[in-house]
């Protein structure tokens, strides 16, 4: 008896197990990323001592590998972690006083690096500054961490350790664009231009977007474990509000750059203000409100058909970003049979037990979350590597440069873009987001 017991048991484990892992799958745009000239850090006759070579040497290997690593698909967050701090803390050298004065560094302007942008196509643009190259490729990996999380979160059986990882990803993500819009951006000699990844209406967006989806984890696993359905509300509809207000930062930026990414926060916009309205009915119903529960699922409902009309526009709108179809994805249809089943029970309660009359007006969503709110993770640059000394840098002699640099790179020339992995949302796997 035991033993049917004791297999009993673990089949049932097995199978809890299986179930929770079908029930958190997202999906998520994503924007190319940033792609750049090679970088040799050839400074032959400026640097003048073997340690000071042997920088240059380490600076190129160290920004080879954390370029490969961006489209290397077995790179998890440690090893971003790892190369970025290396070649961040060697770049430092050109930026950093080592004596903790204001003075500038006397490498900052010595090398010229080029950068694309993740809108506007191939053509990049090039600055003779260190604190370009520091804040651009920030910026990459920044937009690392959210493709990580997308692959993660778009996983067929993801379990509650990687939904986690996908919630700090987005979080650190958020935490990068922050520290560079607020630290390091603002130092820069050349003003960004207009619809730049590095102008503020972008940095924003991508900030805020980051929190949204971050949320969207944290409401799959409210509704996972039941909670209750006014915080499920509140956080959906405190997360419509934060795509929205990605979307309003876009609106003045030129559409034919920024179409694609509008019509996704958009659609994510209205699809969760269908998911406020679905579970605001439920904590109406609870109420004994049923009236007002049905007119908040037939809103609901109008939201819900709103994204669907903005998910075909989405997969129809040329532009930088995924190719997908959310409409057919399995997380989105999930909302529509739960808006339908929720409705059609409240209008049957309404009909044998309250008999009360549907309100005209919607009502209105004055929800606020006190709990799952996602803030970025506060973020900072390694420290100076250790090889940087007073030495070290008075072995790099300016006066000894080529007067006549021809080697400087054109900012017109194109800069191939990086090959990234081809990433779509599975279609029929049995995810669910709730």
């Amino acid at each position: 008896m035991c033993s049917y017991s004791c297999v009993f048991l673990s089949t049932l484990q097995i199978w809890c197990k299986q179930l929770y892992r079908r029930k958190m799958t997202h999906w998520f745009h994503r924007n190319p990323l940033k792609a750049t000239a090679p970088v040799q850090f050839n400074y032959y006759g400026v640097a003048t001592t073997p340690a000071s070579s042997k920088i240059c040497n380490d600076l190129r290997l160290s920004r080879t590998r954390l370029l490969e690593l961006f489209t290397d698909l077995s790179c998890n967050p440690e090893m971003m972690k790892n190369a970025t701090d290396l070649y961040f803390s060697l770049l430092q050298g050109f930026i950093l006083s080592l004596d903790d004065s204001s003075q500038e560094c006397k490498l900052r302007y010595i090398q010229n690096f080029k950068w694309t942008d993740t809108l506007q196509g191939h053509v990049p643009c090039a600055q003779q500054d260190a604190v370009f190259e520091l804040v651009s490729m920030g910026f990459n990996v920044a937009l690392w961490y959210t493709k990580y999380a997308s692959r993660l979160a778009g996983k067929e059986d993801i379990t509650e350790d990687e939904a986690k990882d996908v919630h700090r990803s987005l979080k650190i993500a958020a935490g990068i664009f922050k520290h560079l819009k607020e630290s390091h951006i603002p130092k820069l000699i050349t003003p960004v231009e207009k619809g730049r990844d590095l102008e503020a209406r972008l940095i924003d967006s991508y900030i805020i977007q980051c929190q949204a989806e971050a949320q969207e984890v944290t409401i799959a696993r409210a509704i996972e474990l039941k909670h209750n359905p006014g915080l499920i509300a509140a956080l959906a509809y405190e997360t419509a509000n934060f795509y929205q207000k990605a979307d309003q930062t876009l609106s003045s930026l030129d559409p034919t750059y920024a179409g694609k990414w509008r019509k996704y926060l958009n659609l994510k916009s209205c699809f969760y203000m269908a998911y406020a309205y679905c579970y605001h009915g439920q904590t109406l119903l609870a109420s004994d409100k049923c009236g007002e529960a049905i007119r908040s699922l037939q809103e609901s409902e109008k939201f819900f058909a709103k994204a669907e009309a903005l998910c075909k526009e989405y997969g129809e709108t040329k532009g930088p970003g995924t190719t997908a179809k959310p409409s057919g994805h399995l997380f989105f249809r999930k909302l529509g049979t739960l808006i339908k089943n929720t409705l059609e029970k409240c209008q049957r309660e309404n009909g044998f037990i309250y008999f009360q009359k549907v309100p005209a007006e919607a009502p209105q969503l004055e929800l606020k979350a006190n709990y799952g709110l996602v803030e970025p993770v506060p973020f900072e640059f390694p420290a100076l590597n250790a090889h940087w000394t007073p030495e070290t840098l008075a072995a790099f002699d300016l006066t000894k440069r080529p007067k006549d640099d021809t080697a400087k790179p054109k900012p017109d020339e194109e800069v191939k873009p990086l090959k990234e992995p081809d990433i779509k949302p599975q279609k029929d796997s049995g995810c669910q987001i709730s």
